[in-house]
């Protein structure tokens, strides 16, 4: 079970930067994966930071969604301090600036 694991997120998109590939999505959130856990994908799991309002570099915190991207293989985790929560709407406003592009549903 995914959900409620404590997890470390090694971070590559601060806070304030811009996608490398893409400049014009910004990250109003940090942003990285989960070293040595691979997704469907062939990478590393992909996460979201959510509750942390500066640039970090890694973060260690609680999965409290997946975020299932059904026109992708993809799906991204969703960290956060181990004593916040947030809304599914909430999660939504968080990373739309990125999934916005894609179809999702979110496992909470």
């Amino acid at each position: 079970m995914i959900l409620g694991k404590i997890v470390t997120v090694k971070v590559d998109r601060k806070l304030g930067s811009h996608h490398p590939e893409y400049p014009n999505i910004f990250y109003p959130i940090n942003y990285g994966y989960i070293e040595n856990v691979i997704a469907a994908d062939g990478e590393e799991q992909d996460a979201y930071i959510m509750g942390v309002n500066e640039a970090v570099d890694t973060f260690t915190g609680k999965v409290i969604a997946i975020i299932h991207r059904k026109n992708d293989i993809e799906t991204k985790w969703v960290v956060v301090p181990k004593n916040l929560n947030f809304t599914r709407e909430e999660i939504i406003l968080a990373i739309n600036f990125q999934e916005q592009y894609f179809e999702i549903e979110i496992e909470i």
